[in-house]
């Protein structure tokens, strides 16, 4: 997915800056008060907490785009492990522009690193089985990118980004079209006749589930919902690697590496967007 980060650090930026009501001047008027015209300074990022750097990338990327005159000293990259007291980069330039960037690159990386942080304690506990950690459609609005970016950095892999690049059948979409069978059959014939081939996960609720998936085939991906570990090591087996495999539903990190151990190719976990704790950073002048 090619996406505009340009455009929505713009749009971020102004919501800052810009009364949407229009019943006051715009701008930094904290800054505008106090800091004199054309006034240098430095400031670095400093990190408060342990964990899981991200956001790095994108802090430059926002620094660069509020004064182009800004200096970015990286020193951290995206993905190190950091401890409390550790510095990820510095900023020299305008304090003006430096105060305007200062809460979005915080904003973006205190989320990111929080996720990616999580995300790792996730991947850590299923090493040395085969699966992998997903994250899920379960992500802010509008910051569904940079929430998938931060899962990657934690070393996680994502699933489909949204409704249009794989075709996902849940629950519902199963109960309101009629069973398993109609809509896998609905969904073959949906795409033969607009030329589509995009891949097809089905959702499945029982080992009965999973034989008729079985039965009926012009699938890609099976998904276990809500089993139990012993239930899906059984369905695991039923599959017998004829399809991808996936596990999903309350799967927490006291549970996860009994999941991993059934042989399911994909664990998803919408807690790694949804319930991920923002990491402690802070940008202080120096």
């Amino acid at each position: 997915m090619s996406y505009n980060l340009e455009k929505f650090i713009d749009e971020a930026l102004a919501e800052d800056i810009v009364d949407f009501e229009g019943k006051i001047p715009t701008g930094d008027h904290s800054s505008l008060a106090c800091i004199p015209d054309k006034k240098d300074g430095r400031a670095q990022l400093l990190c408060k907490a342990e964990g899981i750097l991200a956001g790095v990338e994108l802090a430059e990327l926002i620094c660069k785009r509020v004064d182009a005159d800004l200096k970015f000293e990286k020193i951290l990259d995206d993905g190190t492990s950091i401890t409390k007291g550790d510095i990820a980069f510095k900023i020299y330039g305008e304090v003006k522009s430096i105060l305007r960037a200062e809460r979005l690159l915080l904003n973006f990386m205190q989320r990111m690193s929080g996720i990616a942080t999580h995300t790792s304690k996730f991947v850590k506990q299923i090493e040395g089985t085969n699966a992998k950690i997903l994250d899920t459609r379960k992500t802010t609005p509008n910051f569904r990118y940079f929430e998938k970016w931060a899962v990657r950095i934690g070393g996680g892999h994502n699933h489909r980004f949204g409704l249009y690049d794989m075709i996902m059948l849940k629950d519902n979409h199963i109960d309101f079209c009629g069973g398993i069978e109609k809509a896998i059959l609905a969904v073959k014939d949906y795409q033969q006749k607009n030329n589509l081939s995009l891949p097809v996960e089905v959702e499945t609720r029982s080992l009965k589930d999973v034989e008729e998936v079985l039965r009926v085939g012009n699938v890609n991906r099976i998904m276990f919902d809500n089993f139990s570990a012993d239930l899906m090591k059984q369905a695991v087996q039923l599959v017998n690697k004829k399809y991808e495999t996936e596990a999903s539903g309350g799967i927490t990190l006291e549970t996860v590496r009994a999941y991993a151990e059934t042989g399911v190719d994909f664990i998803s976990v919408g807690a790694l967007t949804h319930s991920s704790v923002s990491l402690d950073l802070s940008l202080k002048a120096f």
